[in-house]
């Protein structure tokens, strides 16, 4: 019995004169996790801002379409266009059936004979390079700053 006691007191008193290991991270390995999240954040968020305003002229352009139905529509019910001067703003109030869901990141403006129409939709704040437009003949543009030219 007396054995077994001094062992257990051996074992810990070996155990006790031995340096204790250090649990963490080093100055040197953070430094390296925030050396790679700067490089991934430099390469996604550039990439991620493309991707939301490409989105967000795709929407832009379905904007346009829904604009030149209700347009079509009016041509339908009245054998002409309703005649509007270059640069008149698309308004709900123009087109009530008309809700454009990229309001915000576009201006949409249209010019129309009794006959023809042009519809254009100009980007702003991080779109201000963006321009598309579509026609009564379904001819349809869009500058490069859309993040497409054909659509």
């Amino acid at each position: 019995m007396n054995t077994a006691f001094a062992l257990a007191s051996k074992s810990s008193a070996g155990r006790a004169s031995q340096p204790r290991a250090q649990a963490g991270f080093t100055l040197i390995e953070l430094m390296i996790a925030v050396v790679v999240l700067g490089v991934l954040a430099a390469i996604a968020i550039p990439s991620y801002t493309s991707y939301v305003n490409k989105s967000r002229a795709k929407s832009g352009s379905a904007d346009l379409a829904a604009l030149a139905l209700n347009m079509e529509n009016r041509y339908q019910l009245q054998l002409s266009y309703p005649v509007n001067a270059a640069g008149t703003a698309a308004t709900t109030t123009m087109f009530p059936a008309w809700a454009p869901t990229q309001s915000a990141y576009f201006n949409y403006t249209l010019v129309s004979t009794a006959t023809s129409y042009t519809l254009t939709a100009t980007g702003k704040s991080s779109l201000a390079s963006c321009v598309m437009t579509l026609s009564n003949s379904n001819a349809r543009t869009a500058t490069s700053a859309c993040g497409f030219t054909t659509w």
